[in-house]
């Protein structure tokens, strides 16, 4: 009896995974307050796993459109900024009338599909509605992220700066921007991101 019930409970916490991992193949990534999906089989960051030889890349002011667009459901006031192309997606902040960040979002480069950044952004931001006070200020962030970044891409400093609910988002290079990295404001963990491949530049007219 207790290896069928041994048995019956390994059927069901299988079942219970293939379903989870369907629904975020199903585009299980939640918009603001995370509860609408942001499009349909684009996989566990939005973004798609494989590209046709031919793909080519929507123009920056669809993307830029699109973010401005998304940013929107923030409430009345919010807008993006700072927004800054990748190889694999258009990057935007959305801050509220008097600048104070939001959140983070993404634009995928060859679908268009705009959803909310991974990593700080659905981990982190939120924390000081439970923890308090941060423990750690901006000024305390930055130290943490030029620290790391004397190991991590040595010669990088920090060139940018975002506070958000719950972390600290930076820009860092060394000649200039080369990627980004969150400090959390009560742990003091960075966090890099990785997800956006390289840099592409300044557009011309942002």
């Amino acid at each position: 009896m207790k290896r069928k019930a041994r048995t019956a409970a390994i059927a069901a916490a299988l079942v219970l995974a293939l379903s989870l991992a369907w629904v975020v193949g199903q585009g299980g990534m939640m918009g603001p307050g995370y509860g609408e999906p942001v499009g349909p089989g684009m996989g566990m960051m939005g973004m798609m796993g494989a590209y046709p030889p031919g793909a080519t890349p929507l123009s920056g002011e669809v993307l830029q459109a699109r973010l401005e667009s998304y940013a929107r459901r923030f409430g009345p006031g919010a807008r993006v900024a700072d927004v800054m192309p990748f190889s694999q997606n258009f990057y935007a902040q959305v801050v509220d009338a008097e600048g104070r960040g939001l959140a983070e979002i993404v634009a995928d480069r060859y679908s268009g599909v705009v959803f909310p950044e991974p990593g700080p952004n659905m981990v982190w931001r939120g924390a000081g509605r439970y923890l308090g006070a941060p423990r750690y200020d901006l000024a305390a962030a930055r130290e943490f992220a030029e620290a790391f970044l004397a190991g991590y891409l040595p010669g990088a400093r920090v060139r940018a700066e975002q506070a958000f609910d719950g972390y600290y988002t930076f820009d860092f290079g060394r000649e200039g921007i080369e990627g980004m990295l969150s400090v959390h404001a009560y742990t003091g963990e960075v966090w890099v991101h990785t997800w956006h491949g390289v840099y592409l530049g300044e557009r011309e007219g942002h």
